[in-house]
């Protein structure tokens, strides 16, 4: 700020001078020349300033060195003046500058225009930046028009002509002011301060204007007020400029939006004034003639800006609207499978319910289709739902509307009186039938039909045929019900167990029962089956086989077997305290694939072993078959498992497809064979074939699992003819209500403690 007030005192200091030599003769008039020259040494120390303390960056850095090279040029030529002047004091209002002094300045004055024109600006590419290139040629040409024509153009006209050295000079400071002005309208941000850059524009630009207008009104005798009170403004208005870059470094700078948008409209205002005053009989000098050029250039430049104005808003509003239907598709249609998405399902069948047009709605739901993610992948389980989409499209072709609702959930909305949904649902199905997708993968589908009844809504024709397509997969699969009334009543009470199971966990109504497993040749207890049972306070209770398929279906399968599996450990642990540890060798429950897949269990084992004190080989987890076969997930946890000790049963052995190659899979201890194959075991009719072939299953299951040197189980023992056969083919170890029921924990407390006594009582006998 120093270096401002230094300007400043100069400038004041020279219109002082000024004023008193008008008015009272004070000092010769060649002391006029002196004040720029003294105002430039400020402006050159205030750059020299800013350089040595400020942090600038490289860019700005070089502008502003640009500058000092300028201003001391600069400098240098008006001291020159200044001594010219003094030695020659006599002919100072009309002695024209010293060529040398002339060309000092005019260096100056070209080293700021490139100054300037090296200050970057919006970086842009394309259409903008041929656009921003004529906004710049069109202000600067307007703004340069009008200068020379009110500054330059009545200099070379006047009644005392000025030195060519005068003109020169004057001319090269509009080219700075303008050229300063045109670039700091179009800087987007940037090192180089904006209102540096205007005060630049106005230290060249102001005083220029103003000697012009001093010489062309008053001759060789403003050359004395030109050189005392106006062009010591120059360095006044440079020092504002310093002062500006140095709010800017320090955090104070101003908004550095781009604002020269207005700018070449305000150009072609100008450029329209000496047209103006042509038109109002102003004479036509060569000057003047050559401003009228410049306005027909600008007026070229303009009709080309517009053009390329007009094909870029061509452009955006093409780009919009292609733009705008993306995301009208994007929001209305599946991003996997480019089907119709929920919302727009919801959308034409309101429409369709507005109309009263006969309107049906398919709910296809893959069966199984889990599996196929865990077994092959999300990748494989993506592709097959888009060939179902594309399976879909197809089928339905212009006679409704395919729809990818969730998951592996699609739709078809039917409209109108000719539509034959069953006819479609069958079409479907029969498609299914055959492989689909690159991996030729075969998918089954159950599917719902609901018919729009009169006031219906969009949520209850969905909510039948959800209905139907439940009902359908009770049915077994792979099959389509259509929706009647009535329909929803058991399937909403099967809902609702789901949430009353949820409250029974919370409330303790749940209780474990054990099923001993008994040695078949003497009956002596050497296991237990864990089982659950709900007692509900109103219902009393409730089966299993009611409850178990709830809970699988709302996942409460997870915190049911939590409960079973901690209560077992407990129970086992406290048996073995109280009767030994040799009183019962195994305490086994019942784990379903839900939870093998839960990430948690094998951490939810190891913490109920622990809490308990069991030890990890008397706890034995029973999986089927199905369980077994459900991906890498399970795979891993059965393996995990076994390598913590803990004995693994295949269960209902014999009943799935891969029983066999299961035994060499599976890491299993104890292999149960299912009660199927019990039954009817004992039966003699006098056919010795026939009784042979209703125990081949159980004969070659004990054979095969004693070479693999696994321990049997013969499930659904019911009489004592079957423990007979059972003990004759070799079995060991038996379950089912001909030798036990399920019964309490105390029930079995009180089988281990008549156990114990008949232990104890038998050596004294």
């Amino acid at each position: 700020m120093r270096y401002v007030q230094a300007t400043v005192v100069v400038a004041a200091l020279g219109t002082a001078w000024c004023v008193a030599n008008f008015t009272v003769g004070a000092g010769t008039e060649a002391l006029a020349y002196t004040f720029v020259p003294v105002g430039g040494c400020f402006a050159a120390g205030s750059v020299v300033h800013l350089l040595r303390h400020a942090d600038l960056d490289p860019v700005t850095r070089r502008f502003w060195r640009a500058l000092l090279v300028a201003a001391v040029t600069i400098t240098i030529g008006y001291g020159w003046l200044a001594l010219d002047m003094l030695t020659h004091a006599a002919e100072a209002r009309t002695r024209s500058m010293p060529l040398p002094a002339a060309a000092c300045v005019a260096i100056g004055f070209v080293v700021a225009i490139w100054a300037v024109a090296r200050v970057p600006v919006v970086e842009a590419g394309g259409v903008e930046r041929w656009r921003i290139l004529l906004d710049r040629m069109i202000a600067f040409l307007g703004c340069a028009a009008l200068l020379c024509y009110v500054g330059l153009a009545p200099m070379f006209s006047s009644a005392e002509p000025w030195s060519p050295q005068a003109m020169a000079l004057v001319g090269l400071a509009f080219l700075v002011a303008v050229g300063a002005a045109t670039k700091v309208s179009f800087i987007a941000g940037g090192p180089v301060d904006r209102v540096a850059l205007r005060c630049v524009a106005a230290s060249g630009g102001v005083t220029a204007g103003i000697v012009a207008v001093l010489a062309v009104r008053y001759g060789y005798v403003a050359a004395i007020p030109a050189q005392a009170i106006v062009m010591p403004l120059t360095p006044v208005f440079f020092t504002l400029g310093v002062a500006a870059q140095w709010r800017a470094e320090f955090g104070t700078r101003r908004d550095q939006a781009r604002n020269g948008m207005l700018l070449p409209y305000l150009a072609v205002v100008a450029v329209d004034v000496p047209l103006l005053a042509v038109a109002l009989g102003a004479p036509l000098t060569w000057p003047v003639r050559v401003v009228l050029i410049a306005a027909v250039v600008v007026t070229a430049l303009v009709s080309a800006r517009q053009f390329i104005a007009y094909r870029e808003n061509a452009r955006l509003l093409r780009n919009t609207r292609i733009q705008e239907e993306r995301l009208q598709y994007e929001v209305s249609h599946d991003g996997l499978t480019g089907l119709a998405n929920r919302v727009l399902f919801r959308d034409r069948l309101a429409a369709a319910l507005t109309e009263t047009t006969p309107a049906s709605v398919l709910l296809v739901d893959l069966d199984d289709f889990k599996t196929v993610n865990d077994l092959l992948g999300h990748g494989v389980g993506d592709r097959l739902l888009v060939s179902v989409a594309q399976l879909l499209r197809a089928e339905v072709g212009d006679d409704g509307l395919p729809v990818r609702v969730a998951g592996d959930e699609f739709a078809v909305l039917l409209t109108g009186a000719d539509a034959d949904p069953e006819e479609l649902a069958g079409r479907l199905l029969a498609a299914l039938d055959q492989p689909i997708s690159q991996h030729r993968l075969l998918v089954q589908a159950s599917i719902g039909i609901a018919d729009a009844a009169p006031g219906a809504t969009v949520d209850s024709v969905l909510r039948d045929a959800d209905v139907a397509m439940y009902t359908a997969k009770q049915r077994g699969k792979a099959a389509f019900v259509r929706y009647v009334d009535g329909m929803g009543e058991p399937v909403l009470a099967h809902m609702q167990l789901g949430g009353e199971l949820r409250r029974a966990l919370d409330d303790n109504e749940l209780r474990v029962v054990y099923q001993p497993i008994l040695r078949l040749d003497d009956n002596r207890l050497v296991g237990v089956e864990a089982l659950v049972r709900w007692h509900h306070p109103i219902r009393g209770v409730v089966s299993p086989a009611e409850f178990i398929p709830a809970a699988e279906r709302t996942g409460l399968i997870v915190p049911l077997g939590r409960f079973v599996l901690r209560e077992t450990c407990r129970q086992a642990a406290a048996w073995a305290r109280e009767f030994g540890p040799d009183a019962l060798r195994e305490a086994g429950l019942n784990v379903s694939a839900r939870q093998l897949h839960d990430p948690d269990f094998v951490s939810d084992v190891t913490a109920a072993l622990v809490d308990s004190g069991l030890p990890c080989e008397r706890l034995v987890l029973e999986v089927t078959e199905s369980a077994v076969l459900r991906g890498q997930q399970v795979s891993r946890t059965l393996f995990e498992l076994d390598r913590m000790g803990i004995r693994l049963s295949l269960d209902d052995f014999g009943t799935g497809e891969s029983s066999l190659s299961l035994l060499r899979a599976f890491p299993a201890s104890i292999v149960k064979l299912d009660r199927s194959f019990v039954e009817g075991i004992e039966i003699d009719d006098g056919q010795a074939a026939a009784a042979d072939a209703r125990q081949a299953v159980a004969r070659a299951v004990i054979q095969l699992a004693r070479a693999l040197g696994l321990e049997t189980v013969a499930e659904g023992v019911e009489s004592a003819e079957q423990v007979a056969v059972l003990r004759d083919l070799g079995y060991t170890h038996g379950q089912g209500y001909f030798l036990a029921r399920p019964m309490t924990a105390d029930g079995i407390s009180c089988l281990l403690a008549r156990q114990r006594t008949v232990a104890t009582v038998q050596p004294t006998t």
